[in-house]
């Protein structure tokens, strides 16, 4: 926490390139329904969002985002960091005690898989990829809608309750490994080798 110049105020973290379709404003609306104290923290939940603009859009976006915060009131509680080489992300995960990943449609889910190999609970929408990534109930949870209020709902289950916030943290390094180097190359073997056995 130290090295991202945070305090012990709880850490909600969101990663990724800045769009419409990441669903930040979702993520940003979420602190209004927050506990202003939960087991995690010292004091309101903040969140950081580390990334940049991206698409003919994003610098919009931010400015819409920024503008969506002070709206609301929660501005002083919501932190923008530029991109971050691999190397620092990995500082971020760490610190944080939740990810959440509001997302209106996403691939496959890379940075959920980044996040839960640190030990990081993942709260994402069940879009694309993300069912697949996140381990529901194992290494974080799912939503099936866009609502702030179903997010904060998510997020405070993890952020006020320790022991769940522990076993969530362990599932997500466990669910993590199947992400690895050796699990996709061994995946991909048996793919080929399916293939072969076929002609």
């Amino acid at each position: 926490r130290r090295k991202i110049g945070v305090g012990d105020e709880p850490l909600v973290l969101s990663v990724g390139r800045i769009q419409a379709h990441k669903g930040l404003d979702v993520a940003i609306d979420m602190l209004r329904y927050l506990p202003d104290e939960v087991a995690a923290g010292s004091g309101p939940p903040a969140l950081m969002v580390v990334g940049g603009p991206s698409g003919t859009d994003g610098s919009l976006e931010i400015e819409l985002l920024h503008q969506h915060a002070r709206t609301i009131g929660v501005a002083d509680r919501v932190t923008f960091v530029p991109p971050q080489p691999h190397d620092q992300l990995v500082h971020y995960y760490r610190a944080a005690d939740l990810l959440v990943m509001p997302s209106r449609s996403e691939s496959f889910g890379l940075v959920a898989a980044e996040a839960q190999a640190s030990g990081l609970p993942v709260v994402a929408s069940r879009v694309g990829g993300l069912p697949y990534v996140v381990g529901s109930s194992v290494s974080g949870l799912l939503i099936d809608n866009h609502d702030p209020r179903s997010f904060a709902a998510a997020s405070t289950a993890i952020l006020d309750h320790p022991d769940f916030r522990r076993n969530l943290s362990k599932g997500a390094i466990e669910h993590a490994t199947r992400f690895s180097w050796s699990a996709t190359a061994n995946r991909l073997i048996d793919l080929y080798n399916g293939i072969a056995g076929r002609s």
